[in-house]
């Protein structure tokens, strides 16, 4: 009877035990952040000192291949990942049914830019011309409505922008030409003049020392713009303490200031 009694105890005390480390585990005071070198990883190491003040302790993994932060994410290696904008994610989800990853917050705009070396306009690009793209599915229709503003190409109007293809050109009236590669590589591709046009990510822009609002002879517009970057979190903890503390410290003041001084309009920090 004794040992009847001491074995339920101790099923009971287990239980009690892994509840304990249950709630630790979703209370931690730990946040471990994906993120992308330039400008991600930066402003979230600004972060670090604010999210002290509010108790937590932040962690920062900068990763060399896009395809692992939402990985990485969905399969619970890290509490959040902050190097998207939320066409991005809603492709990653699409394509990978397990994933369930959702937008807990815009921090900033980082508008596209397009580069040449050999023209100082757009409209100066001749009959022919060769553009470089970023072979990243989610922004090929941001880059091709960004052309289509310029008077470049048409778009068919039954197509929403975000969605568009090359396939959904209607006019090419220069018979532009368009060769898309991997977004880390279009900066290096400007540089060797690989194209009568490119279009760069700010990020790699950045690390290339080209400023978008000085450098480039387009610039994406901010109004109405869909391509905010945000932090990315697992379905159902978007509203826990930690990454509302997150949330709180990157809306801030402090971090919204060190944006704006930093990157010199390059990145915008985002209203809230």
């Amino acid at each position: 009877m004794k040992k009847l009694f001491l074995g339920a105890l101790l099923i009971v005390f287990a239980g009690v035990m892994a509840a304990c480390g249950s709630n630790n585990a979703s209370d931690s005071k730990e946040i471990v952040v994906a993120a992308t070198k330039t400008p991600h990883a930066e402003i979230l190491e600004e972060a670090e000192p604010l999210l002290k003040e509010k108790g937590y302790t932040l962690k920062v993994k900068v990763l060399s291949d896009y395809k692992m932060y939402n990985k990485s994410l969905a399969e619970k290696e890290i509490d959040a990942n902050f190097f998207q904008h939320v066409p991005y994610l809603d492709q990653e989800n699409k394509e990978n049914k397990d994933y369930n990853l959702v937008n807990a917050g815009a921090v900033h705009l980082e508008p596209f830019g397009i580069y040449s070396k050999k023209y100082k306009s757009l409209k100066d690009l001749p009959d022919g011309a060769t553009i470089i793209l970023t072979n990243n599915v989610a922004e090929q229709g941001r880059m091709l409505a960004m052309l289509q503003n310029a008077g470049l190409i048409t778009l068919d109007s039954k197509v929403e922008a975000v969605d568009a293809t090359q396939k959904n050109i209607t006019k090419n009236p220069k018979n532009l030409k368009f060769k898309k590669i991997a977004p880390e590589l279009t900066a290096k591709a400007y540089e060797n003049k690989e194209g009568d046009a490119a279009f760069i990510n700010v990020n790699y822009a950045i690390q290339n020392k080209l400023n978008p609002k000085k450098d480039a002879i387009e610039v994406e517009s901010t109004k109405n713009n869909p391509y905010a970057n945000i932090i990315a979190v697992r379905k159902g903890e978007e509203d826990s303490k930690k990454i509302k503390a997150l949330m709180e410290v990157l809306h801030s003041k402090e971090i919204k200031n060190f944006i704006d001084k930093k990157y010199d309009g390059s990145v915008l920090p985002v209203a809230e």
